[in-house]
């Protein structure tokens, strides 16, 4: 018997009931053309800063929807389903774009950011993304995906932490099974190095790329190329991400915090502003309490769920993810908790991101080689091997949950490594290449109004509705009460905010 089915079988029936998940997902508005939306967030869906379930990410343009946490991937995605149902009724003609990466563009400076309000906490908010538009540009930010929450009970923060380590070098089989993003306008890329190739006249493509929003023009920055956070336990990933927010760097140090008139530039001249910052395909979390520091969190509480970083849209799906997507994310995770799981090396941490962008740009090379141990391995031959060994373990919550849909997932996947054309990516290629003048911007707006349609046809019971309606009344009513409520000026807000006395306990 293997390890990990010896560690699979010792798993009670209580903790695989007890897993949790919750979905996030980031959608741009747009207008019935596929531009985009330029109107402030909807009023109806209440408060940006305090509505739990509807907020904006980056730009002012950009919705996050969030899900609770659930007992089950039909009830996660029912939820999001229902959030979506309530969105789009309040949207009237506009619609929620459908690819992870954006249509067309206005210049950069007409890209609306986030607005949370007066309060300080809310200026916060809009400071922060003010800083990653100096940082890195508006365009970068407006790439979506969709973040994929999940905790089982009974683990300790050296487990959650091995789960990780694995995760970072497997992460690849993700992005190669459900990248969706192999596609951009050529605006995106103007101005910008990309290597990649025109389809039509208006859109540039790698013909095997998995996922542009996981490679070198998505969520990428060389500033932070330079850190190797280690994964082997909670206090050397808290001591790397704390030099990373209170280490002043040079480049944001010449930027500056303020401009001659006083308006901010950015919330600190630290490598990462905040904690979010961070780009990585996964991070380890916990539920951060009123005004507190999520590193904070984390060192006193330790680790309560991880965050999966690395979804695509799949913008053949109307709310970009499905159940079969999620019980293999839950299958694979799984996987990565159960399987032996050293300790990380700088070597690695360099060559695994080696992999990611080669799987983001290349992953459907027939051939293509990824590094492993030193050694080059098949990304075909690697795929096969760990979704093999998730068959066992797909059997497992079949029998403790019920049904066979853990199964169907794996049988999906297990497909999709034998018959690379069945992924996402050479779908959405195969789409743009039958309609080459329409291409990324063609595709993607069909996509979205099928979505949308699907959407509105089905029926949101009236509870459902009242209770979405009532939240974003709360929620504007809650933004008032802080906004009313605060007596310190925004500038003493921000020192003690970022003081590094509030990272350690």
């Amino acid at each position: 018997m293997t390890p990990l089915i010896e560690r699979l079988r010792a798993l009670s029936p209580e903790q695989l009931q007890g897993m949790r998940r919750g979905i996030e997902k980031e959608s741009l508005r747009t207008t019935p053309d596929g531009q985009l939306a330029l109107t402030p967030h909807p009023r109806p869906l209440g408060s940006a800063l305090t509505n739990p379930h509807i907020t904006t990410d980056f730009s002012e343009s950009q919705l996050e929807l969030v899900t609770g946490a659930h007992t089950s991937a039909a009830q996660a995605v029912q939820e999001l389903t229902r959030v979506h149902q309530f969105v789009y009724r309040a949207l009237g003609r506009e619609q929620m774009w459908v690819s992870s990466m954006p249509g067309d563009l206005p210049p950069d400076a007409g890209i609306p950011i986030g607005q949370y309000g007066s309060s300080n906490v809310g200026l916060a908010k809009r400071v922060y993304r003010i800083g990653l538009s100096n940082r890195y540009g508006p365009r970068m930010q407006t790439i979506s995906g969709i973040h994929y929450n999940w905790s089982m009970p009974g683990l300790s923060n050296d487990d959650y932490f091995a789960l990780i380590r694995n995760f970072r070098r497997q992460s690849f089989l993700l992005l190669w099974l459900f990248g969706a993003s192999p596609a951009t306008t050529a605006g995106f890329v103007d101005g910008l190095p990309h290597g990649l190739q025109p389809l039509g006249d208006q859109t540039m493509y790698l013909p095997h790329a998995t996922s542009l929003r996981m490679g070198r023009l998505g969520y990428q920055s060389d500033a932070q190329g330079a850190l190797a956070v280690s994964y082997n336990s909670l206090k050397g990933y808290a001591a790397s991400l704390q030099e990373a927010l209170t280490r002043p760097y040079p480049p944001y140090e010449a930027l500056g915090v303020q401009d001659e008139a006083g308006g901010y530039k950015q919330l600190s001249t630290s490598l990462l502003q905040i904690e979010n910052e961070f780009y990585s395909t996964i991070r380890p979390k916990r539920v951060i309490r009123s005004g507190e520091r999520p590193l904070h969190a984390l060192r006193e509480r330790g680790v309560e769920y991880v965050e999966v970083r690395c979804m695509d849209l799949n913008p053949f799906l109307p709310v970009g993810i499905d159940e079969a997507t999620a019980r293999f994310l839950d299958t694979f995770l799984l996987h990565c908790l159960l399987s032996d799981s050293p300790p990380d090396t700088p070597q690695e941490i360099a060559a695994l991101a080696r992999n990611q962008q080669s799987t983001a740009a290349r992953g459907r090379e027939p051939g293509l080689h990824l590094e492993r141990d030193g050694q080059p391995v098949l990304l075909t031959d690697w795929a096969r091997e760990i979704v093999d060994a998730c068959l066992p373990i797909a059997e497992q919550l079949d029998a403790v949950l019920g049904g066979h849909g853990h199964r169907q997932a794996w049988e999906a996947a297990s497909a999709a490594v034998n018959d690379p054309a069945r992924l996402p990516s050479a779908a959405v290629v195969a789409a743009m290449q039958q309609d080459p003048a329409g291409g990324h911007v063609g595709f993607a707006l069909a996509r979205s109004a099928n979505a949308r349609d699907a959407l509105l046809a089905l029926d949101l019971p009236e509870n459902a509705r009242a209770a979405f309606e009532r939240q974003a009344a709360d929620s504007i009513q809650e933004q008032a009460a802080i906004e009313a409520a605060d007596t310190l000026p925004f500038e003493a807000f921000r020192q003690d905010y970022m003081s590094p006395s509030h990272l350690v306990v």
